[in-house]
Order: structure tokens, then C-alpha cells, then sequence
């Protein structure tokens, strides 16, 4: 697996007044709504606004010192972080799981801006960034399709790996299971991509919110790429084999957003939706955690 790269940004406004709350081992976790609009110009040369929305969380120390900053919703705050994978064991059975962004830095910014009122009764900043920045391997051969209306569409999952050392000195590891959808052109530009293969992935972060074959509301948060790198495998790849580099396989899609309400992904059961409000995406939480990494 290679080392991997994990970076999200977002510029946003909180959507509403944060919380502190306490895990069951006494551990603090600072959680905030940040939230905005990408505008994004469509194939058809149209710009639209789509909103964001996105749970954030800070753990430990920095959580509390973090409350006490006193932010309310409203205010237009810079988050620096990553993405963080957690599966659960759900209480109706099966397994479920979750991506959501882990803060490692959150500042207010010094002015006020244009908010936007939600109809959920928060708010969103008319503009703001969300920008996220991964290095991982893709975890299964990806299938390149196309929609109704003739735009190629390729899903690929990426497991992007993470180290440190936990309260002992000892090395711990994890991988974050992130989905990543390509569209048109910059889909079919990398539809030789295989099971293994190591990429950049540049892009923004999406919710989507869906309802399964139960009639059950679910979300979901993956990467809408914008430009993606094929690397060579070995290359920073402890354990690798050796290959030979995978070509010039690289595209952006700067003018290639998919129009507002086209699915990112075709369901293979239920159906999905486009709408977005700020309390759609922000319910389907695991259980608490006994103990969170740092």
C-alpha cells in the first residue's frame, strides 16, 4: 500500500452553533456543521450554485480549547483536515459506515459574508472552498459507463492509508475507504485504471442522500475529482512490485461539472436524490466511541 495523502479545505460558514459533547471514556469532540456553495459552470456553459454541507469534528484537547472560542452559526470559519473512515455495526444488523471530516485546524475568518438561509433553518455562505487532496490505491478493476444522456461516469474506490504513534510511542495504521467519481471526459480518460494502481486525486467533497430497497434514508460522502495523477506503482509504495510508470494518464475537469441534480452514481437499488438541506446527511452517525485516535 502506498503512503498515503489525505488533505481537505474547506471555507465555510458554521450552519449552525457547534457542539461539545464527551465519549463515554471522557474523551471531548468538537462536531460543527460547516457549510457553502460551489458554483460550478455545466457543459451546457450555465453556472450553478450547489450547496454543501459538512460535519466536522475536532477530538481531545483541541475540541475543548476549540469551545471555548465561543463560535456561533454564522460565522465564516477555515477548516484544515482529513477524511476520516468508520464502519459499525448497525443496531437493526448489518454493517454500516461513514466518511466525514476530522479538523485538525479550524480559524474564524475576519469578516462577515453573504449567507445564504436554508430551508431547514441554518445557514450557508454564498460561496466558500471545498478542496480535497487524496493519494491512495484503487481498490477494486473500475467499470467505466454512461448515463441516459450519454456522460461517462467512472467510480473508483480508493484506500489512502494513515500513520502515527499512539500515547505509547507504538505505530498504528489505518485505511479510509473513500469513493471517488470521474465524469466525461476525465472518466474516460482514466478507465484503464486497475485494481492496485496508485493515484492523485484532486476534487471536492459531496454528500449524497438516498433511500435503499427498505425505504430507509441513507448519505453518503465521497470525492467528485476534478483532476486525477496515475503514479507509478513502487513509487513510495513500500512493498510494491516494480512496474513501469502508468503512462500519461492525466485529465482535469474544470469544465467538465456534471449539471445540478444529475446523479453522481447510478444506484444499484432504491433511489437517490439531489436535494440537499442541512439536516439531510448529518443524522446517520455511528455510536459513540470508546477510544478515537489522535
Amino acid at each position: 500500500m502506498a503512503r498515503g495523502m489525505n488533505h481537505v479545505f474547506l471555507i465555510g460558514a458554521l450552519a449552525r452553533d457547534p457542539e461539545l459533547r464527551y465519549t463515554p471514556n471522557g474523551t471531548a469532540v468538537f462536531e460543527a456543521t460547516v457549510a457553502g456553495e460551489d458554483h460550478i459552470v455545466g457543459n451546457d456553459g450555465r453556472e450553478r450554485k450547489l450547496p454543501w454541507y459538512h460535519r466536522v469534528s475536532i477530538l481531545g484537547k483541541p475540541a475543548e480549547w476549540q469551545a471555548e472560542r465561543n463560535l456561533k452559526g454564522g460565522d465564516a470559519v477555515m477548516v484544515e483536515g482529513n477524511l476520516e473512515y468508520s464502519s459499525w455495526e448497525a443496531p437493526e444488523g448489518g454493517k454500516r459506515s461513514m466518511v466525514r471530516v476530522k479538523s485538525l485546524r479550524m480559524e474564524q475568518l475576519g469578516y462577515a459574508p453573504e449567507l445564504v438561509q436554508d430551508a431547514g433553518g441554518g445557514v450557508r455562505m454564498g460561496s466558500g472552498m471545498n478542496e480535497v487532496v487524496l493519494i491512495g490505491n484503487v481498490t477494486r478493476d473500475p467499470e467505466l459507463r454512461y448515463t441516459p444522456a450519454g456522460d461517462a461516469v467512472l467510480g473508483i474506490g480508493l484506500a489512502v492509508n494513515e500513520t502515527w504513534n499512539d500515547r505509547a510511542g507504538q505505530k498504528q495504521e489505518k485505511t479510509h475507504w473513500i469513493d471517488v467519481t470521474l465524469w466525461r471526459e476525465l472518466a474516460e480518460s482514466m478507465k484503464d485504471l486497475k485494481k492496485g494502481d496508485p493515484v492523485l486525486v484532486q476534487g471536492r467533497l459531496v454528500n449524497e442522500a438516498w433511500t435503499d430497497r427498505d425505504g430507509n434514508k441513507r448519505n453518503s460522502t465521497k470525492v467528485e475529482a476534478t483532476r486525477v495523477e496515475a503514479l507509478s506503482r513502487g513509487a513510495g509504495a513500500p512493498g510494491s512490485p516494480a512496474a513501469t510508470p502508468a503512462g500519461p494518464r492525466t485529465q482535469t475537469a474544470s469544465s467538465q461539472a456534471r449539471p445540478q441534480g444529475q446523479p453522481a452514481r447510478a444506484a444499484n437499488t432504491g433511489t437517490r436524490s439531489g436535494g440537499l438541506d442541512i439536516d439531510q446527511g448529518l443524522d446517520d452517525f455511528p455510536p459513540e466511541e470508546e477510544d478515537l485516535p489522535f
